[in-house]
């Protein structure tokens, strides 16, 4: 799978290009180059391959400002040449294109079921990809399973782990970087510790970042799905927990703690004497009336028997079993109500469903979820669809991301070579 020329406003970084050649300051034209060579590279990089005169006029550099950030970028190992262009009157122009090799990026989707995970190269590539069922029932089992993928992603790819530039790592709940502790992911014991996801460091060696997986899969949807050129739009996770990504203007927003998005916790469902547990305050009021579990729960509580997951549940009420039917009616009626409360505040463009229950239901949930989102709301209700990426949504976001932040490393430990 080739995932190139990833361009959206979620993740681009916009460099703005000055002509070295007209500086008068000596102190300032390396800061000056770096940053020129930082737009070269973008350019070729959305571009796939460029020739100089191409990226001239693309940044409005001359072309000698061009040609010395092309000689610094391919001396430094990001950028190679890649044959040539006819031009006019027989004239034909040196192409170059950004070195595959130069990055790589592991992905890391850690679900409370199954991990998933892709190596790519710097231009988006997987190289190898792999998904097995997680040991996650204890953090220091999960990050022995995490080491030996990587380990043996990058034997497929013929490096070593020493070699992967930035490891992303998709998780429930959020990140609290003053302690180095996962709150709000009660499906992932033991990372809740003091300096927990230090551990993760170890996996690779390399820089990691550690993010919400709801938070990724929107940025998939930005990159490669349903959510493409949508300013205003949220991903909802319906599966084991809940969760949504939310991105306006354009932009992932996180909220001031990083908690946006956490629609677990959101009161809703009055009266439903799954509230009243102990489990509802500790995974949040909706969580427990709306994920695989409570479906299943709300399934039995009405009758229904047989049944060990949501997948059993819809597939019976597309039979026409009526505890089924029941079921989904009121999961419909939940989702509805939060989906109430996010339109009023957010005003969203499209909704975006995803998950175990979200992204397998379309046929049961989208119609009669717009129905009833209508009658709650004053104006009419946004778009909603369910995700084309399936399961791969939260590990294309973090490909995504990923790439850009490898890209922006490898600029930056290029450039004191570049600039002297």
């Amino acid at each position: 799978m080739t995932l190139t020329k990833f361009g959206s406003d979620l993740y681009e970084t916009l460099w703005q290009p000055v002509d070295v050649q007209s500086s008068a300051t000596a102190s300032t034209t390396a800061v000056l180059r770096v940053m020129n060579e930082r737009a070269v590279f973008a350019e070729v990089f959305r571009l796939g391959q460029a020739s100089r005169p191409e990226l001239a006029g693309i940044t409005g550099l001359s072309k000698p400002t061009v040609a010395v950030a092309l000689n610094n970028l391919e001396d430094a190992g990001l950028l190679r040449q890649f044959g040539r262009r006819a031009g006019p009157a027989g004239r034909s122009a040196l192409l170059y294109e950004v070195r595959p090799e130069a990055g790589y990026v592991l992905a890391v989707d850690i679900g409370r079921a199954f991990v998933r995970t892709a190596l790519t190269d710097l231009v988006g590539d997987i190289v190898a990809r792999k998904e097995e069922p997680s040991l996650g029932s204890h953090d220091q089992d999960l990050v022995v399973q995490l080491t030996r993928i990587a380990d043996e992603l990058a034997g497929t790819a013929g490096i070593t782990r020493g070699d992967i530039t930035l490891a992303v790592f998709g998780t429930p709940g959020i990140h609290d970087k003053a302690d180095g502790s996962l709150h709000l992911a009660p499906n992932l014991p033991g990372w809740e510790r003091r300096d927990s996801l230090a551990q993760l460091a170890g996996i690779t060696g390399a820089t990691y970042v550690v993010e919400n997986d709801a938070a990724l899969a929107a940025m998939g949807e930005a990159t490669y799905g349903l959510g493409r050129g949508v300013r205003h739009f949220v991903y909802v996770s319906i599966g084991t927990g809940t969760g949504m990504g939310i991105v306006i203007d354009g932009r992932l927003y996180r909220g001031f703690r990083g908690a946006a998005g956490e629609i677990g916790y959101l009161p809703i469902g009055d009266g439903d004497p799954l509230l009243d547990q102990p489990e509802s305050r500790r995974r949040g009021m909706f969580e427990s009336v709306a994920s695989a579990a409570a479906l299943v729960a709300t399934s039995q509580r009405l009758g229904m028997t047989g049944n060990r997951t949501a997948k059993d549940v819809l597939d019976a009420a597309r039979a026409g079993d009526e505890a089924a039917r029941r079921t989904v009616d009121l999961e419909i009626d939940y989702l509805a109500r939060a989906l109430a409360g996010v339109t009023a505040i957010l005003d969203p463009e499209l909704v975006v469903l995803g998950g175990g229950v979200g992204g397998h239901a379309d046929d049961l949930l989208s119609r009669p979820l717009v129905e009833q989102l209508g009658r709650l709301v004053a104006l009419q209700p946004p778009r909603i669809e369910v995700s084309t990426l399936g399961t791969d949504a939260v590990l294309l976001g973090a490909i995504a991301s990923g790439l850009t932040a490898a890209r922006d490393l490898l600029l930056d430990r290029a450039a004191p070579s570049a600039s002297r």
